[in-house]
């Protein structure tokens, strides 16, 4: 035993933290299938296939919240307390999560933990990691515990005190981490609760503050909330979230018609919540490609939520903004750095090349299926959304696993993934530059 820890411990060493943490994914995802085909995660007289079990694992390690089984009248306690660990170490990252158990047991922790840390967490210096890890889960911790606090009174009226505590905990946890599921059983999502105030405005609040990122929350409270002594990230990831919320709620008044409140909601959840307060799939058309287009750009970097991500659509669209002002690309008397650009230009075609793929799949295998409604669903996934027209349970086996790859690309990001096996050295050689013609 201890010469095959030796081993690992020296191969892990080898590895580059892209790899380590997409393996880890992996590996937290069959375990968590594993766990929930037991007996024991099941209600009495239900059971759950191989590929259901992994189809449920994937979206809540990969805090996407898309179903093919009800969560609360399918699983048990056990299998739902399963569903509620896969999603906050999912929400926090297989990293996040090592680093603090290896802290609470006093291990020290070396420069590849550190180094797994950053690329989790998506942070430029290795400098006070550790701290910055125990501030992660202490606010963690806190934005959970106000969460189901607050969200127990409104539960608590419509079930026992015990199944009230259980379900303000499970909603609390899946609020934060963005992902969509929910154990209230008959598979109407928070529809039951369209005009509970309270539970509307908890739920908004952990979403929001989940999808800003860690990196965020600490800024704020270190600048004490004052706007001009915040960093440029948070500046843009605050703008750009406040934009799309106010954007997306206006648009989804003129399209549907749905009351302000639940508007809101639906803007808020569409940017990779995955909760629903009306039947998704009753929303007309333009609806529909307003929430496409929120699930798109998704949360914030380092949060726990996917998409492109907000500080991606806004350095495209300074771009834009230059092109026609002939400015250098920056916002709030800052200069963006050179490879910006490109890497936002990246990871969005990456991000539309995903989409265009699996939705040309899903075409294929679901022949019968509206076209709007399959590309929901593949954005949904691609962007860890978990929002649904209510297709997915009636998805063939094919289109299962199309949606279960494209969940783990969307969690891990195509980019890395890409990179993950091909680890090739700076050419020293240049070529000669010429121009070409574009536009």
């Amino acid at each position: 035993m201890q010469y095959i820890r030796t081993w690992i411990a020296r191969f892990l060493k080898t590895q580059p933290p892209t790899r380590i943490i997409a393996v880890g994914f992996a590996l937290l995802i069959l375990s968590g299938a594993a766990l929930l085909m037991l007996p024991a995660a099941v209600q009495p007289g239900r059971n759950i296939t191989p590929l259901n079990a992994l189809f449920t694992a994937t979206s809540a390690v990969c805090v996407t919240g898309l179903v093919v089984v009800d969560t609360g009248s399918t699983f048990s306690l056990f299998g739902q307390v399963v569903i509620a660990l896969l999603i906050q170490i999912g929400g926090l990252g297989v990293a996040s999560i090592g680093m603090g158990l290896a802290l609470v047991t006093g291990r020290r922790i070396g420069l590849k933990g550190r180094s797994l840390m950053r690329e989790a967490l998506n942070v430029e210096s290795l400098e006070g990691m550790v701290r910055l890890v125990r501030n992660v889960l202490l606010t963690t911790l806190l934005c959970e515990g106000a969460g189901a606090v607050l969200s127990f009174p409104v539960f608590a009226r419509d079930y026992m005190p015990l199944q009230a505590v259980w379900l303000s905990i499970f909603h609390a946890v899946a609020s934060f981490n963005n992902a969509g599921f929910d154990a209230l059983g008959g598979g109407t999502s928070l529809m039951p609760y369209r005009d509970s105030v309270l539970l509307n405005l908890v739920t908004d609040a952990l979403v929001i503050v989940g999808g800003i990122g860690f990196m965020v929350i600490l800024d704020i409270g270190h600048c004490r909330g004052r706007f001009r002594k915040m960093s440029l990230h948070t500046k843009v990831v605050l703008t750009t979230t406040a934009a799309l919320l106010i954007g997306g709620t206006v648009l989804l008044q003129l399209t549907d018609h749905l009351g302000w409140m639940t508007a809101f909601f639906q803007s808020m959840t569409a940017r990779t919540a995955g909760f629903a307060t009306v039947d998704i799939g009753s929303l007309s058309n333009a609806g529909l490609l307003v929430l496409v287009g929120l699930m798109f750009i998704g949360a914030s970097p380092g949060s726990t939520g996917g998409g492109i991500k907000t500080a991606t659509f806004f350095v495209l669209m300074q771009q834009v903004r230059t092109i026609f002002s002939k400015r250098r690309l920056g916002a709030f008397h800052r200069r963006l750095p050179d490879g910006s650009l490109a890497k936002a230009a990246t990871i969005t075609l990456m991000g539309l090349l995903v989409v265009f793929s699996g939705t040309l799949l899903l075409c294929m295998l679901e022949p019968q299926t509206d076209f709007m409604r399959l590309l929901f669903e593949q954005v949904s996934a691609y962007s860890t959304a978990g929002l649904s027209t209510g297709i997915t349970a009636g998805l063939c086996a094919a289109s299962r696993w199309v949606l279960i790859f494209t969940m783990f690309i969307g969690r891990v990001g195509a980019v890395t993934l890409l990179s993950l096996w091909i680890e090739r050295p700076e050419p020293s050689a240049r070529f000669t530059e010429e121009a070409i013609t574009i536009g």
